[in-house]
């Protein structure tokens, strides 16, 4: 696959969003469909190893990379975004300690644009602790483990060729180092999935619940060493998912904010002749929004060059970007919303699409609370999860 710089990834990536994901967004959201053409689109345009390093045939792109891109496609289509954004935090996962046979199996199909994988990590019982799975793998030989459980909420479910799996060893108390990350290819045998997602907003993710039951891999799907799932989550899943979600979040409230400069600037007062955009106090709210749009999307772009150069408190960074992305799009779209009135209130809106996507900024695990939570023991040197 042609490797492109940052610049024209980003660049594509606008126009794939402004000629693909914008003719097909509104069918995503009525029909609570997974973006398939703009999923697809991406792989042929050399998007699918976009975070895979070069030498296994990827773009080599960092966070700051993946923010971009992702925010380019969140001002179009918020669920492409996600479901495009959580296949790259799976591949970063799968590539980051490959084996040979694992960069033949599923990193060099994913670089071809021709295999799409995800996350599977939540589970009703552990909730927002994202990082507790219950999902038992048990060795059955030394070539062979077991995998039963059930997951829940999984971008791309039921879409996507290969999940990375999160579980615990059959024989553990739930200590933390006992658990792993695993590859599971879709069509392995004991995979089941839940009813078609229909949620409120993001309606375009496939998001369901995938039930494994007696289902058999090879040794070799396991990703790292046993144990290593801790190690994978706070230092590649946590920092990529963060940042895929914080730039489509910032894409859908750059889009609500653009709606608001159009309406400003086309609606007239036909007793005065005047247009809305002249009125003060609509031009000093349309300010404070710009201004607080772009301090979230500085605070973002710095979080994410910060975890690409090293630096030692990228963490904090990615996590204040997240809680603070997720706080500026809800806000701004209920500002947007009052400030071009009835006229955005109407049911099939852009702002009501962006109201119903915005809110899952708050809900999506790594949560609002435990971020704060979480940066609140970084700052005071404590371990994350001291309790």
């Amino acid at each position: 696959m042609q490797r492109l710089d940052n610049q024209r990834l980003i660049k594509k990536a606008k126009e794939i969003a402004t000629s693909v994901l914008a003719k097909n967004v509104d069918q995503v959201d009525k029909e609570a469909i997974w973006p398939q053409e703009g999923i697809q689109t991406l792989q042929k345009e050399g998007f699918g190893g976009l975070v895979i390093p070069q030498a296994y045939g990827g773009q080599g792109q960092g966070l700051l990379t993946l923010a971009k891109v992702c925010e380019a496609l969140g001002e179009e289509c918020a669920s492409t975004a996600i479901c495009y954004g959580m296949h790259c935090v799976g591949s970063s996962v799968i590539s980051v300690n490959a084996t040979e046979e694992q960069q033949d199996k599923f990193i060099t199909p994913i670089c071809n644009g021709q295999h799409i994988t995800s996350l599977s990590l939540s589970e009703s019982g552990s909730g927002a602790h994202f990082y507790l799975p219950q999902s038992t793998l048990e060795q059955i030989d030394e070539d062979q483990y077991l995998l039963n459980g059930t997951k829940a909420f999984v971008t791309n479910g039921g879409q996507a060729d290969s999940y990375v799996v999160s579980v615990v060893a059959a024989e553990s108390e739930s200590q933390v180092d006992q658990f792993s990350c695993v590859v599971v290819p879709s069509d392995t045998d004991g995979i089941s999935w839940g009813e078609k997602w229909d949620g409120l907003g993001m309606r375009g993710n496939s998001s369901r619940i995938m039930e494994l039951k007696n289902v058999m891999i090879p040794r070799n799907n396991l990703l790292g060493k046993e144990g290593d799932q801790i190690w994978y989550i706070f230092n590649v899943v946590t920092p990529y998912f963060l940042i895929a979600m914080a730039g489509t979040f910032l894409g859908v409230a750059s889009s609500a904010l653009e709606v608001a400069k159009k309406h400003l600037t086309r609606r007239y007062h036909t007793h005065t002749g005047s247009s809305l955009a002249q009125a003060n106090v609509l031009q000093h709210r349309l300010g404070t929004l710009w201004a607080m749009l772009e301090r979230t999307r500085q605070l973002t772009y710095h979080a994410a060059t910060s975890f690409d150069h090293g630096e030692p408190d990228a963490m904090v960074a990615l996590m204040a970007a997240k809680v603070e992305v997720a706080d500026c799009v809800v806000n701004l779209v209920n500002e947007v919303m009052t400030l071009t009135g009835g006229i955005s209130y109407r049911n099939g809106s852009k702002l009501d699409r962006s109201l119903r996507d915005a809110r899952a900024a708050h809900l999506m695990s790594p949560t609002t609370e435990i971020l704060r939570v979480w940066i609140g023991r970084a700052v005071l040197g404590l371990a994350l999860l001291a309790d």
